[in-house]
């Protein structure tokens, strides 16, 4: 997630501004080829940065909020890690620290992210906006209360990949009648991204564009009730489900 997110960061003209951290080298040099300076130090990422992004694993976290508490001073910490919490990370830093929980996606890799933020009580409205600006740089993004987290994490953060076994499943189907997979894949993923637009663009409910497809005794409809006969609709609740479940046991 760091790397797709500094990617889409990068690609907004914003390289010269960033700087990363990690002990492993190999990591730093994939990040140096987006044009970023790197460290091997936390402490030298932090003290150069106006804002702090934390984007390591949630068992991680504990480790490194104690090496950096003492060169945040009024800098903005912003978590990525899941299931972390608000209240977590304050108990670590002090009730005074000034934190923004984000849970972003990896489309930010290619400037099509979307990120939900929950700013801390210490973050003015000004900072929180100023937050909003980083990942709407890479996307789009909005601000939510934290109790949201775990149902935003299933719908945006952990979606690409039920998105992407739809889009490889629907490539097999146009293979086994005889395209190619890059072929496939092309038309497939052409229909998600161009669905996906007209829902954002057109405001209409989903629902009613779905019917907007369905000609009387057409192609399309078949398939849509072959589709609610196998619980196509009910699969994807459940594993929204399961994710929200997930998240809310990860919550620390």
């Amino acid at each position: 997630m760091a790397f797709a997110l500094v990617k889409g960061i990068v690609s907004s003209g914003s390289a010269a501004e960033v700087t990363v951290s990690d002990k492993d080298e190999e990591k730093l040099a994939k990040f140096s080829e987006l044009g970023v300076r790197t460290s091997l130090h936390n402490s030298e990422a932090v003290r150069a940065a106006d804002a702090v992004v934390l984007a390591v694993k949630p068992n991680i976290v504990p480790l490194v909020l104690d090496e950096i508490k003492d060169l945040l001073g009024d800098k903005i910490l912003i978590s990525i890690a899941a299931g972390v919490s608000l209240e977590n990370i304050l108990a670590k830093l002090g009730s005074g620290a000034k934190i923004v929980r984000v849970m972003p996606n990896t489309p930010a890799q290619v400037s099509c992210g979307m990120a939900v933020l929950s700013p801390g009580n210490n973050v003015s409205d000004d900072e929180a906006a100023a937050v909003e600006a980083i990942f709407r740089s890479v996307g789009e993004a909005v601000i939510l209360d934290e109790k949201f987290m775990s149902a935003a994490t299933a719908l945006h953060g952990s979606s690409p990949a039920y998105v992407y076994m739809m889009i490889d499943a629907m490539a097999d189907s146009g293979v086994k009648y005889g395209l190619t997979k890059k072929q496939a894949l092309l038309l497939a993923a052409k229909a998600v991204e161009g669905s996906a637009k007209m829902v954002l663009e057109t405001g209409e409910h989903p629902s009613v564009l779905k019917d907007n497809v369905c000609s009387p005794a057409g192609t399309t409809i078949a398939a849509v009730c072959e589709l609610e006969r196998s619980g196509f609709k009910s699969s994807l609740q459940q594993a929204i489900d399961a994710c929200v479940e997930k998240a809310d046991n990860m919550v620390k």
